[in-house]
């Protein structure tokens, strides 16, 4: 058993017990400051399904954890970076997969897949008001100036931007037909635009497969200009080991174009990445694989001859 998992059972053990609060805040904060540091034990694993089955304890164990220290940010990121993992991969997929056959089934999944990603904004934004008090009602108000004011603690901000902005993009993806939601659209963008100032080489290049995304699907024109751009850099600090990049642009440039060839030929470039090359990206490396597959599967669907 990994020795994160084993800490995690011996601190919750500490907190089932009436122990003193000193001893209990010091449980918290250890567990807080492991779930924050580098890579968490869930996105190092391949394995969809075990992750499937663990992710929910452990989130609910967070979120324990929170009700004690609710400030702690190491333990926000992990609660919105845990809930927008779980319904992306969990829920939102698996309302896509619905949508061909039962459509009632496919309003429900999207429902409960905008609920946890809205859940996971919540805790991001939290995470940004323990440093930011009021950025949350600010950034409501006006995105942009809201975030201006973060200038120098990349290493903690963007990590809950990233998030945050995944979040929100995600539950309105969800929700295509809410006009509340379409409103928020401004606070994606500038927490994406920020995010990149701060330090666009964040996680492997996952800030520019983010901008890739939003210059294809964003409420205007797609910049084709960007989207190359934006993809070459990903490219670059990835060192082309991150699968859902290719599965991005697949998306917002083969499919639209009908670009049937180029759509195939950006799937097998997917499902030929190595998932051990980045350790870190396991469990995103696999989520993205097997929607290349299943992608593949549907290519008579998605292309007209």
């Amino acid at each position: 058993m990994p020795h994160r998992y084993v800490c995690i059972l011996i601190l919750a053990a500490v907190l089932s017990l009436g122990s003193g609060c000193s001893v209990r805040m010091i449980a918290v904060d250890t567990l807080g400051d492991m779930l924050a540091s580098g890579d968490s034990v869930f996105t190092e694993d391949d394995d969809i399904e075990l992750i499937g089955e663990a992710l929910p304890f452990s989130l609910k164990l967070v979120e324990s954890l929170l009700a004690e220290s609710p400030d702690h940010r190491g333990l926000l990121l992990a609660a919105a970076r845990g809930y927008v993992l779980y319904s992306y991969a969990y829920v939102h997929f698996a309302a896509e997969q619905a949508a061909t056959e039962n459509i009632r089934e496919a309003r429900r999944l999207r429902i409960r897949a905008q609920k946890f990603y809205l859940r996971g904004l919540d805790f991001a934004v939290r995470g940004l008001e323990v440093n930011h008090p009021g950025i949350g009602r600010a950034l409501l108000r006006t995105p942009e100036r809201a975030l201006s004011r973060l200038n120098g603690d990349a290493v903690n901000d963007v990590p809950l931007l990233y998030w945050g902005a995944s979040a929100l993009g995600l539950a309105i993806s969800v929700s295509k037909n809410d006009p509340a939601m379409l409103a928020r659209l401004p606070e994606v963008e500038a927490m994406l635009e920020r995010s990149l100032v701060l330090d666009e080489a964040y996680d492997h290049g996952a800030l520019h497969e983010f901008a890739l995304v939003w210059a294809g699907v964003a409420p205007r024109a797609p910049d084709g200009g960007a989207i190359d751009r934006h993809y070459q850099r990903a490219l670059e600090l990835s060192a082309g080991q991150r699968a859902s990049l290719y599965v991005a642009y697949a998306m917002v440039t083969a499919l639209p174009g009908q670009e049937r060839q180029q759509f195939h030929s950006l799937m097998r470039k997917a499902l030929a990445v190595d998932t051990d090359a980045l350790p870190g990206t396991r469990l995103l490396n696999a989520i993205a694989q097997r929607r290349a597959r299943w992608l593949l599967s549907r290519s008579d669907e998605l292309f007209l001859e």
